[in-house]
């Protein structure tokens, strides 16, 4: 598995950004300098991430969420992934 996350991550299974090899390894974001954990979607190169708005929910039962420019920075929060959990 590569060192640096991907381009473009999301959290939702439907989503084909998805990966679940990657959020197993767990992936944290700073955006505009902040840690985040409200994070659904992000993008590196466009420069955005897709927030959850609170705890509404759309027609299908996805939260609501909101998209948002600026500097993002992912990073793995550990060097392996979690493998304890099975």
């Amino acid at each position: 598995m590569s060192e640096t996350p991907p381009d473009r991550l999301s959290v939702n299974p439907n989503s084909p950004y998805y990966d679940a090899a990657v959020l197993e390894r767990g992936v944290g974001i700073r955006f505009k300098g902040v840690e985040k954990t409200n994070v659904e979607e992000y993008c590196i190169s466009e420069s955005w991430v897709r927030l959850a708005a609170g705890n509404g929910k759309d027609r299908a039962g996805n939260p609501l969420t909101i998209k948002v420019t600026g500097p993002v920075e992912p990073y793995f929060r550990s060097d392996e992934p979690d493998v304890s959990q099975t």
